[in-house]
């Protein structure tokens, strides 16, 4: 299956999914899906990107991210089409997902 770069319109949509009961959207920078998690401590942020790491591996995607002490600033896109695609949206659910397991831990 090969991936598509999303319309506006399906764009809009999965972001409305995504964002449904969240405390702190993501949003759309730069044709890029952004958000940036703070977790308690460092152990907790890198406890994170350590289990997002496994799975983006295992997906073949990969996030942009910046990590200094207990914030982990995220941007994802899929170079291979150049914007967003469904792959970024999976992956942002998976952090959420992710993030609430580190946090629900402490």
């Amino acid at each position: 299956m090969s991936v598509q770069t999303l319309t506006k319109t399906e764009v809009d949509t999965e972001l409305q999914k995504l964002n449904q009961g969240l405390e702190k959207p993501w949003e759309i920078t730069s044709d890029k899906l952004s958000k940036t998690f703070i977790f308690k401590n460092f152990i907790e942020a890198f406890s994170f990107m350590t289990q997002v790491a496994i799975y983006a591996e295992k997906v073949n995607h990969h996030p942009e991210w910046f990590n200094v002490y207990k914030t982990v600033e995220i941007d994802l896109t899929t170079h291979e089409v150049g914007g967003l695609s469904v792959k970024d949206f999976d992956l942002a659910a998976y952090m959420e997902s992710s993030a609430r397991a580190q946090v629900s831990k402490s």
